[in-house]
C-alpha cells in the first residue's frame, strides 16, 4: 500500500510540474511572436483527435514518469538482491520506461543529439545519487558497526 500512495503521490506532483513547465514555455514562446506555439511534437499532437486530448495525454505521461521513479523503489526494500543488483536494475527499468515515454513525447529518436543528452543527463544524475547512496549506506553500516562493538557496561 505505501508504494501506491507513493505512486500517486509522484503522479500528481509529476504531472502538475509538467503541464507547469508547459504552460511557463508556451507562454514565453507566444510572448515572444510565435502565435499558437504549443509545447508537444507536431508528430505526438498527430497522434490524437485534438490538441486538447493530446495535452491531457501529454500531462498524464509525465505523471507516469514520476510514478515509475516512486513504484520502483520497492526493489531497495528486496534485500537478497544486494545494492549494486538494486540499483542496476531500477537504473535498466526506469530508463526503459522514461525513454519509451520521452520517445513518443519528444520523439527524441528524431533528434539524436536530443537522445544522447537525455540518456547522458539520465545516466550523469543516477550515477551522482547512487554514488551519493552508497556513501550513506557506508556511514550507517560504519555507525551500526560502532554501536554494536561498544562494550555492553557502556551501554
Amino acid at each position: 500500500m505505501l508504494y501506491l500512495k507513493r505512486c500517486m503521490v509522484s503522479f500528481a506532483i509529476s504531472a502538475f510540474f509538467g503541464a507547469l513547465v508547459n504552460l511557463i514555455v508556451d507562454v514565453i514562446a507566444n510572448s515572444a511572436g510565435k502565435e499558437g506555439f504549443i509545447s508537444m511534437t507536431p508528430e505526438f499532437r498527430a497522434l490524437f483527435p485534438t490538441p486538447v486530448i493530446a495535452s491531457y495525454v501529454n500531462v498524464m505521461l509525465y505523471g507516469v514518469i514520476g510514478a515509475t521513479f516512486a513504484g520502483m523503489t520497492f526493489l531497495f526494500e528486496l534485500d537478497r538482491l544486494g545494492f549494486v543488483i538494486q540499483s542496476v536494475l531500477y537504473f535498466l527499468l526506469t530508463i526503459i520506461i522514461v525513454l519509451s515515454i520521452t520517445v513518443l513525447i519528444w520523439q527524441l529518436h528524431r533528434y539524436p543529439q536530443a537522445m544522447i543528452s537525455t540518456v547522458a543527463g539520465y545516466g550523469g544524475t543516477y550515477l551522482i545519487m547512487g554514488i551519493r547512496q552508497y556513501r550513506e549506506l557506508k556511514t550507517n553500516i560504519r555507525l551500526i558497526n560502532d554501536e554494536l562493538d561498544q562494550p555492553a557496561a557502556v551501554k
